[in-house]
């Protein structure tokens, strides 16, 4: 396998148009800004991010507040949990576009729900209008919360959701593809608005899908969006090793980071692709200030905001197991989760670990991943530095605990250390995510 890469490291944040990002309790956070539903706060955010030179903003998504602990949508609202709130990820991140100039936006989408034809041209219509820096966090939906919004009543299993997801992604491409780079002529002279030779259906007929096209979006500035995928069991690494060119993944620790970068960097070879196209983004919540002990006085404050319940109810969210029925102090049993593979792998190495009954697991589940990353500036930079040099990962999604101060923090004292490191970027080299990724631009097939 090909081991060559750059170096510098890659900035995303990991957030939500909702009360959750990286801490349960952190929406409670004396500093937090509660006014999560207006626009001020997700254009200020991407602002903070884009004077942070971070790679981009992906807002996760849900379709449904869960249900899954003890069949109740209430720990899930009464204590802010993941899912008891949600903007639509696409129009917050339009106004973040107009507010900013080089972020990249990344949006969730399930491929469970939707058709591909509103998807393509959704994200078509974000490119151009950011100058392309849209990106798809694409999913493939398991809960039966999800699907009761749909008017189904059972869900596809996860062969089949994946069977779904590979021909929603082959659909989308050939829409973005159905028109040349240069079908879009705007000569008032002739006149010509646009050639039709250079625009074509895609007559797709498929198991899922039938879809005549041609799109009605001109081919987007970066050929298709930057796709984002957190898929854990066999089939989902497979189907990022095919597809991603960004995995966000969970880790409890450098060991099983180093054993997930090499497999997927060898499942992409294996798919034809060079390594360094396939860039791995581990999930931190980094916790920071001017001294270890400011630093740590701060996580404290979040512990004490941070009810196991709502760790726990997040954790039967993703794990698609309802936790309440197993005895809250003792320790996670072996299963095989219908639910998020990678979360289960991340949290059963934990209890392993650590021995946490379920209680204990649900307080640290809701208080975020990796507690490596909290201290003063030069030890949080010194973590991801080594983590970095370990080939644990190409960069961080960084999960901030609580906003705008938690970010403020981050952007003020450790992205002036990684820079002086020459590990990140001062200044953005060119426009679009794909530039900052440093990820080819696709050639129309």
């Amino acid at each position: 396998m090909n081991t060559s890469r750059n170096d510098s490291m890659h900035l995303a944040a990991f957030a939500l148009a909702g009360p959750v990002s990286g801490c349960h309790g952190g929406w409670r956070h004396p500093a937090a800004d509660t006014n999560l539903l207006s626009a001020g706060y997700y254009t200020r955010l991407g602002q903070l991010l884009e004077q942070g030179r971070f790679d981009m903003l992906f807002l996760a998504d849900i379709l449904a507040i869960p249900r899954r602990y003890g069949n109740s949508i209430d720990s899930q609202v009464r204590l802010g949990a993941l899912g008891a709130l949600r903007l639509d990820p696409m129009i917050v991140l339009s106004i973040v576009a107009a507010a900013t100039r080089h972020l990249g936006l990344a949006s969730t989408i399930s491929t469970s729900y939707f058709d591909p034809y509103p998807i393509a041209r959704a994200l078509a219509s974000l490119d151009h209008l950011s100058a392309g820096r849209a990106a798809w966090n694409i999913v493939t939906s398991f809960q039966q919360a999800e699907a009761a919004n749909f008017g189904l009543t059972e869900q596809l299993d996860r062969n089949e959701r994946y069977e779904r997801a590979e021909e929603f992604l082959e659909v989308t491409c050939k829409l973005w593809d159905s028109w040349d780079d240069d079908a879009l002529k705007l000569d008032t002279q002739t006149p010509l608005f646009a050639d039709p030779a250079k625009i074509r259906s895609i007559n797709h007929q498929g198991k899922w899908f039938s879809v005549q096209g041609p799109l009605n979006v001109s081919r987007p500035p970066q050929g298709r969006p930057v796709f984002i995928q957190a898929g854990a069991s066999g089939r989902g690494r497979d189907f990022a090793a095919r597809w991603a060119d960004v995995i966000f993944v969970t880790h409890s620790s450098l060991e099983s980071a180093q054993a997930f970068y090499k497999e997927m960097k060898e499942r992409a070879v294996q798919h034809g692709r060079d390594p360094d196209s396939l860039k791995i983004l581990p999930g931190i919540v980094p916790i920071v200030a001017e001294t270890e002990a400011m630093a740590l006085a701060q996580e404290d404050i979040l512990k004490g905001l941070t009810d196991p319940e709502a760790g726990l109810s997040t954790l039967s969210y993703h794990l698609d197991i309802d936790l309440s029925a197993f005895p809250q102090d003792e320790v996670l049993p072996d299963m095989d989760v219908p639910g998020v593979q990678g979360h289960y792998q991340e949290v059963a190495e934990l209890t392993r670990k650590r021995g946490l009954g379920l209680r204990a697991l649900g307080h640290h589940y809701g208080i975020g991943p990796l507690r490596d990353f909290v201290g003063d500036a030069d030890k949080v930079t010194e973590t991801m530095r080594t983590w970095h040099a370990a080939r644990a990962c190409d960069g961080f999604m960084i999960q901030v605990p609580y906003l705008p101060g938690g970010l403020e923090n981050f952007v003020r004292l450790v992205v002036p250390r990684l820079q002086d490191q020459n590990l990140f970027r001062r200044e953005y080299d060119g426009t679009t995510l794909r530039d900052h990724l440093g990820l080819a631009r696709p050639e129309r097939s």
